[in-house]
């Protein structure tokens, strides 16, 4: 599995003009009483800097560390829920200081530069464990830092349609039902939203929304911003809003926050940013957290390892925290085609510096996705298969969602206005946070153990395929968990007994200005197609703003489906709904697609219809 790092993601684009609108495939994963009590050293979130901020803001930056030092590493010292005051004290007497204290789960996130603080803190009465939870030095940032970039935003010509992810779990009927409750709050702890984007600015809320980078949750406004596209993107796949452009979210009436965890320049997630993400979710009414990462520098933490282990039960307790004030934490399984009940080694760790090559077991544990009470998901591509890269594991698993795979991705939004497709457990994630926004919208009494009970009764059961890797039943697999989610059975809704279903899936290349057709034979349904037909089109291009497609009934009729829209995205993967009532059923149906420019081609890869 990848935690999100720029390197390891790549785009494509037709032309410099559209490189960000047309983003080629990437593959990544592809955060009262109890808030943050600050010991006398570190109090409250860092606060508005500029002219007019306030008293208790400007004690807050006085009484931080002084200055940031080469060598600087970050620690959790764990004391029992209440103890941090008893133990603060020794925090400098040991050669370091406190940066954060999260007083109600018994976490102080502490800095220091020597290399003996974690040795030393473990002699002190009152302290359970001591973990440093890095690598790498902490960057100077964290001790004033910068606000991520606020960048200009685009207007899109792009008119919503049911694509192919959000037909698959059914989201575009379940919205017949509801689409989502403004009163669920749903925390996006990633990389970051652009709050601004059209598509995300309607759903977006602001006073619920911080950076938790470093540690510390800095409320500014705007430093909940994306500092890479990654967060922008599962935030649109959630509740990107139903307002006639761009795409619809699974929830697209639900509420998003913003609880940046990645630490911009790395975009790495941290122990201590993952412990104030979920404190911050509890304090702030989240009903979901979507977690689409993993919590770096290490790849798997053991137990065995006093370092590792204390980022164990430092992240446990903040997700208990989390739960115990009713939010429902959804994760991504990760990325590394990995079975993650039959653990043997970790070649990813620690990424923060050089990974080295372990042996490991099944204690040790990828977080937050194997902690209990989080709903770990696996991605499925377009038709449903097992996604290529998806990791895996019978007992692991929980559901199944899309995440793209190949050239069929999951377009969503990207920041200043844009939108373009990803592959990863870091897409499907979002789909399933979005199916529990739905269930707490029309469900607002449950507690986050009834909304997983429920996720996992509204899944379609999917058996293994022919994989010796997939183990356990046709109702509950490592592959696919309970099933693949279903939004619409999720919201109390019904699905239409499905009508006779034929498709084609000989590839017609698709070259410069030609027209081009690949026919359908049917036959055995009794007189006329419905007014509901489903034209399932899966059509690789490197350009569909140059592409007209029509379905042709066998008397001629012509049914337009996609009339050169959609600029420069790649690829056409959605079905469509058409009024076919009037034509006889039987008979040579056709998908005609016709390019009108140079410069791209591509190719019919398969079509399909459902009466």
């Amino acid at each position: 599995m990848f935690s999100l790092i720029p390197g390891r993601t790549a785009g494509r684009s037709r032309s410099s003009a559209i490189a960000v609108a047309a983003l080629g495939t990437i593959v990544a994963l592809a955060t009262p009483a109890g808030l943050a009590h600050a010991a006398t050293s570190d109090t409250a979130p860092v606060a508005a800097r500029s002219t007019g901020a306030s008293t208790a803001a400007t004690a807050a930056k006085a009484a931080a560390p002084a200055a940031w030092a080469a060598g600087t590493r970050a620690y959790l010292v764990i004391t029992a829920p209440g103890g941090t005051a008893a133990v603060a004290g020794s925090v400098a007497t040991k050669g370091g200081s406190v940066f954060a204290t999260y007083d109600a789960i018994g976490v102080i996130v502490a800095h220091s530069t020597s290399a003996s603080f974690a040795s030393s803190m473990r002699t002190v009465p009152g302290v359970q464990q001591v973990g440093a939870t890095r690598t790498s030095d902490v960057p100077a940032d964290a001790y004033d830092p910068a606000l991520p970039a606020d960048p200009p935003q685009s207007t899109t010509t792009l008119t919503e349609s049911n694509r192919w992810d959000m037909t698959q779990i059914k989201a575009d009927q379940a919205w017949a039902v509801t689409t989502g409750s403004a009163s669920v709050k749903v925390g996006v702890l990633d990389t970051g939203v652009d709050d601004r984007h059209q598509d995300i600015a309607p759903n977006f809320n602001a006073a619920d929304s911080a950076s938790c980078a470093y540690g510390k949750a800095d409320t500014r406004a705007g430093a909940w911003r994306d500092v890479d596209t990654h967060g922008t993107h599962v935030a649109g796949t959630i509740a990107a809003a139903k307002n006639g452009k761009g795409v619809i979210g699974v929830a697209p009436g639900v509420r998003i926050s913003s609880v940046r965890i990645a630490e911009p320049g790395s975009t790495l997630f941290f122990a201590e940013n993952t412990i104030c993400g979920f404190i911050w979710a509890g304090d702030h009414g989240f009903k979901v957290t979507n977690n689409s990462y993993y919590t770096d520098p290490w790849q798997f933490n053991c137990p065995d390892n006093l370092d590792q282990a204390a980022i164990i039960e430092g992240v446990r307790r903040a997700q208990e925290y989390a739960e115990g004030k009713g939010s429902l934490q959804v994760a991504a399984a990760g990325n590394s085609n990995y079975d993650l009940a039959n653990k043997t080694t970790d070649t990813a760790s620690p990424n923060d510096s050089t990974p080295v090559t372990r042996t490991i077991t099944n204690a040790c544990i990828d977080i937050p996705t194997e902690l209990p009470g989080v709903v770990t998901v696996a991605a499925q591509g377009n038709g449903g298969a097992k996604a290529s890269y998806s990791n895996f594991g019978n007992g692991v698993i929980d559901v199944a969602a899309p995440g793209g795979d190949g050239s069929s991705g999951v377009y969503s939004t990207l920041p200043g206005g844009k939108y373009g497709n990803m592959n990863g457990t870091s897409m499907a994630s979002p789909h399933v946070a979005g199916v529990a926004a739905l269930i707490a919208s029309v469900n607002p009494s449950f507690t986050p153990a009834q909304i997983r009970d429920q996720l996992g009764v509204q899944a379609t059961d999917r058996a293994c395929p022919s994989d010796t890797r997939c183990k356990g039943t046709a109702t509950k697999n490592g592959f696919f968990g309970e099933g693949a989610v279903d939004a619409l059975k999720a919201v109390g809704g019904s699905t239409p007994p499905p009508g006779k279903y034929f498709e084609n899936l000989t590839d017609v290349a698709v070259p410069d200005n030609t027209t081009v057709e690949s026919p359908i034979t049917v036959s055995g349904v009794t007189g006329n197609a419905p007014a509901t037909l489903k034209v399932g089109v899966d059509v690789k291009h490197t350009y569909i703003g140059d592409l007209k497609v029509d379905l042709v009934a066998p008397d001629g009729s012509v049914y337009t489906l996609h009339n050169r829209t959609g600029s420069g995205t790649d690829n056409i993967a959605q079905t469509y709904t058409v009024n076919a009532s009037s034509e006889v059923a039987n008979g040579v149906w056709k998908l005609r697609v016709n390019d009108n420019a140079s410069q791209d081609t591509g190719k019919i890869d398969a079509w399909n219809l459902t009466f």
